[in-house]
This record gives structure tokens, C-alpha cells and sequence, in this order.
């Protein structure tokens, strides 16, 4: 089973400058959307060649950004969060690309333009049987086993009421009644459908 995830970072800066000094602050927050990377497609000693990633960089200048990190191909990267900012850092300091349009910066490491609309659409086309990860949703036991399933997530802020809409039709999945910060939610997902597989 594929696992994907897709994190909006609010704030997160979608080109420039980067402060690997600064990630939870003058970063936009960057740290949270790090984190869900580590639990998303590390294990003790190796890379989930089932999981997938995409951080949606929303916090500009210039249009919002998607970095989309597979597991199936991803290398030389290690787990570190100061690592994984180095190879955001590096995509910053690029020209944005198109939406539609996937450029491959290192092995397993893409870049492309659009925002949480243009995921919706690709994971559409994919057959991705999607969630939305909400404290008020129905237990992830009620999930329906796919071939592939996705999770989309936000930072430390709530989804804007753009996004809430987007999401309407989509079913919504409670891993309990705290709000758990967004790498543990992935974490949690991750145990849950490892005794599915």
C-alpha cells in the first residue's frame, strides 16, 4: 500500500533565502514541515520505499511552490532536519517551475509549482483514495484499504477557509481527540497501516 502525504506550510517560503539557523522562525515554520518529512519516509536504518511527501510551500514571495520527496527513488539524503532544510535551501534559490512540470533536483527530490488545488487534481488522476487528518473526523479504523492513500495535513495553523472548501467533499479521519502535532499524526498513520499491509 503507497502511503502519500501532503503538509501545507502557511508560511513557509516558497523562494529566496533560507536561515538554517532559523527554522521555526524567520522560516515560516519550516521546522514542522521538516519533521513530517523524518516520519514520513524514515525508519531506523533505512528510507519507507512506500511513502511519498509533498510540502506545499505557501508563504511566498512569488507563487506558492510544491517539493515532493518519493521514497521509491530518494537518496542521499539523510535524517536530519538541518539536511533535508540544506536540500530545500538549495531549490529556494531557484526560478519556480511550472505547474505540471516536475524537475528532478537530486534523486528522489522534485520540485514543481502549483498548491493544495493542483495535489487534489494529480492524486485524483492517480486513483489516490484520499483523507484529511482532523481530530473531529471518524476513527482511521474506518478507513478502506487502497492500493493508494493519502493524508493531507497543515503546519502548526488550522486550514484556511479556502482550503476547508477544497476538502468538503473529503472524508475526514481522527487519529483521537487531541490535536497531535503533524509528524506524530504521520507516525500514527504509518503503525496503523503497517498491521494493515
Amino acid at each position: 500500500m503507497q502511503r502519500r502525504f501532503a503538509i501545507i506550510g502557511h508560511r513557509a517560503p516558497s523562494s529566496g533565502k533560507l536561515n538554517l539557523n532559523d527554522l521555526s522562525g524567520g522560516s515560516g515554520r519550516l521546522d514542522v514541515l521538516l519533521r513530517a518529512v523524518n516520519s514520513a519516509l524514515f525508519l531506523s536504518h533505512g528510507i519507507r520505499t512506500d511513502s511519498h511527501i509533498t510540502l506545499h510551500l505557501e508563504g511566498g514571495p512569488g507563487p506558492s511552490r510544491r517539493i515532493w520527496f518519493n521514497g521509491e527513488t530518494l537518496a542521499g539524503v539523510r535524517c536530519d532536519e538541518r539536511s533535508i532544510a540544506g536540500q530545500i535551501k538549495a531549490i529556494l534559490k531557484r526560478p519556480a517551475k511550472p505547474i505540471g512540470v516536475f524537475d528532478q533536483v537530486t534523486q528522489g527530490i522534485f520540485d514543481t509549482g502549483g498548491n493544495l488545488t493542483t495535489t487534489l487534481a494529480d492524486w485524483k488522476r492517480e486513483d489516490v483514495t484520499l483523507y484529511v487528518l482532523d481530530a473531529e473526523g471518524e476513527p482511521i479504523e474506518n478507513i478502506e484499504k487502497s492500493e493508494r492513500i493519502g493524508f493531507i495535513l497543515s503546519d502548526d495553523r488550522i486550514f484556511t477557509g479556502e482550503e476547508q472548501k477544497l476538502m468538503a467533499h473529503l472524508p475526514r479521519i481522527s487519529l483521537g481527540k487531541k490535536w497531535l502535532q503533524g509528524h506524530s499524526c504521520i507516525t500514527i498513520v504509518h503503525h496503523f497501516l503497517d498491521k494493515k499491509d
